[in-house]
């Protein structure tokens, strides 16, 4: 399909889902950001769905301004994936021992590595500029500098959350049986700190006083608020970056001390919470993509399902109605609350037949039918990416 736009905003609110199928508090929202005087405009994604101050699944251009609140807490948090050598045939029938061996190498939820990994010992991270990038952490806000060592511990780790790692099959195709690895995580408790510190920084100036909704406070381009949160959001978009090329290399070992005769192609690594400089109708504009990947012609991308429903690699259009973008994945249908008031563990262990996975109370907010159809969401932004490849997993690791 192609988009439609809302009606009643000052600028343009690009639609790429039936606008009358978004929920209340999320149209609200995308209202309130079309009404703010810095935006040139918004595109809307399939998956959009209720956030903190703006939505999530939407992308947002402002000239000379930036909205914490439209990245999002979990700055740079994104997906990564790759290809490997291997077919269903190599793997064992068992696939139990192999998620336990990832489980017991990569920590998930709060927990973080008893002392920090060194990537510059581990296979293709030895030249990556650790050390100029952790001397960078003494320019961050001060009040983070307590958090330093938790950070570097907290490289290579998973979260928790809808964050997972995934071992998948390529379905239908020339490569269909192929193995895939595929994670999702981004920059752990040192990204939420510094997004929290600058939104309430953000809500405190007085430009922001008239705002609809405080939560959607911004920085203005030439102040020294603007200039400190984009120093801390770059930073902390590298480190989530960085913390996807660990885990990434932790779970490659893993696997290769399996089946040691695995190759691997070249990794696939997306932001989906960020911020960047981009260029629309002549004007430079701050495009922030909240739920949302970067879809330039060309552009190779993740769109994941759920725990039980598949993943999807795609390859942008370009859209630049779309600020060149595409969803980051099927999107909530239902809060995690209601998630665990509708279904049970029964029905978790039903809808992830065929999957080796936790299937207990701790996921169930994670249960396939808590989120959208992921097929419909494809379908309804096939102006702006085309299928790569299916995945369907075999292997989930939940946080």
């Amino acid at each position: 399909m192609s988009f439609t736009e809302l009606p009643g905003t000052r600028a343009p609110v690009r639609v790429w889902t039936d606008p009358y199928g978004i929920e209340p508090e999320a149209a609200r929202q995308l209202r309130n950001i079309g009404a703010l005087p810095w935006v040139q405009g918004v595109a809307v994604m399939p998956d959009v769905h209720y956030g903190k101050g703006a939505t999530v699944g939407s992308v947002i251009a402002m000239r000379q301004a930036v909205s914490p609140a439209a990245v999002g807490v979990d700055i740079g948090c994104g997906m990564s994936a790759v290809r490997t050598s291997l077919t269903a045939a190599d793997l064992p029938d068992d696939l139990a021992p192999l998620r336990g061996a990832i489980e017991a190498t990569i920590p998930v939820g709060f927990a973080a590595h008893d002392e920090p990994v060194d990537p510059r010992r581990i296979r293709g991270l030895e030249q990556g500029g650790w050390v100029d990038f952790w001397q960078r952490f003494d320019t961050l806000d001060a009040r983070v500098a307590k958090l330093e060592t938790r950070a570097r511990r907290q490289v290579g780790t998973l979260g928790g959350g809808n964050h997972f790692i995934e071992v998948c099959l390529e379905s239908g195709g020339p490569d269909d049986g192929r193995v895939w690895l595929m994670l999702h995580s981004g920059s752990r408790n040192i990204g939420k700190e510094l997004a929290e510190r600058h939104m309430a920084v953000a809500r405190r100036l007085p430009h922001n006083a008239a705002l609809p909704d405080r939560d959607l406070a911004v920085f203005l381009a030439g102040t020294p608020e603007m200039d400190a949160y984009r120093r801390d959001l770059w930073w902390a978009q590298e480190y989530a970056r960085r913390n996807r090329a660990v885990l990434l290399a932790l779970l490659c070992g893993v696997v290769r001390e399996h089946l040691p005769q695995v190759a691997f192609d070249e990794p696939i690594s997306v932001h989906h919470n960020y911020v960047a400089e981009e260029t629309y109708g002549g004007e430079q504009v701050l495009v922030t993509r909240k739920g949302a990947i970067r879809a330039g012609k060309g552009d190779l991308g993740i769109i994941p399902g759920s725990m039980g429903t598949g993943s999807y690699i795609v390859r942008g259009k370009g859209n630049p109605d779309a600020y060149c973008s595409a969803s980051h994945g099927a999107g909530r249908r239902m809060s995690r609350g209601q998630a665990r008031r509708t279904f049970s563990i029964a029905d978790l262990a039903a809808q992830t037949a065929g999957v080796e996975c936790r299937k207990d109370a701790g996921v169930v907010d994670e249960i396939p039918g808590a989120y959208k159809d992921i097929t419909q969401v494809l379908a309804q932004q096939a102006d702006l990416v085309e299928v790569v490849a299916h995945l369907r997993q075999v292997v989930c690791v939940k946080g």
